[in-house]
């Protein structure tokens, strides 16, 4: 039997949305401000935050892609075929620097010979061997990828705000966090 396709996300695609776009600019934010902090106990403290950020990330990103692939989204609003198309582009772009962005992180953070203990419990395992090097190489592409993140999700609320003002086609609606 076909179920119908939804008109709108559901609670939980919604919540996910807004709770990684939340930690996604705070993450964002504090790796930008921190990575120009002289080095002191402040910033080695706004660096674990930071991971543990990037961990729980991943892990929202994980379960977020799961949730979307065992769960019908709603239809296509009608535009053309090219804005379609750089939609879905943008948003599988945007998956696959929500698993990047933070994998790159962990992996410059084990090669540096820095552990990550998640909330300062949860020690998890390195994700490369200790290799300062590799570490040097890593460490410009989480940079990197975490400005190409950025400017993804400008272009993402820019096209937001063009449906809404200027298409007025209940787009952002669909997202929203009242029904």
């Amino acid at each position: 039997m076909n179920t119908p396709t939804p008109t709108r996300y559901s609670a939980v695609a919604i919540a996910f949305h807004w709770v990684l776009a939340l930690a996604i600019v705070g993450a964002f934010g504090m790796g930008v401000y921190m990575s120009d902090l002289p080095f002191s106990p402040q910033r080695l403290k706004y660096y674990n935050w930071h991971k543990w950020a990037g961990v729980t990330i991943l892990a929202l990103s994980a379960l977020r892609l799961l949730w979307r692939l065992t769960h019908r989204p709603p239809a296509d609003l009608p535009a053309p075929a090219w804005q379609k198309l750089a939609a879905h582009a943008t948003h599988w772009a945007l998956y696959a620097l929500f698993f990047a962005v933070p994998l790159v992180g962990w992996a410059y953070s084990s090669a540096a010979g820095f552990p990550i203990v998640w909330f300062g419990v949860v020690p998890l395992p390195d994700f490369v061997s200790p290799d300062k090097a590799l570490a040097e190489a890593i460490k410009p592409w989480h940079g990197r990828l975490a400005w190409l993140l950025a400017v993804l999700v400008l272009m993402h609320v820019a096209a937001a705000f063009k449906h809404h003002f200027i298409d007025r086609d209940g787009l952002i609606g669909r997202m929203s966090l009242r029904s």
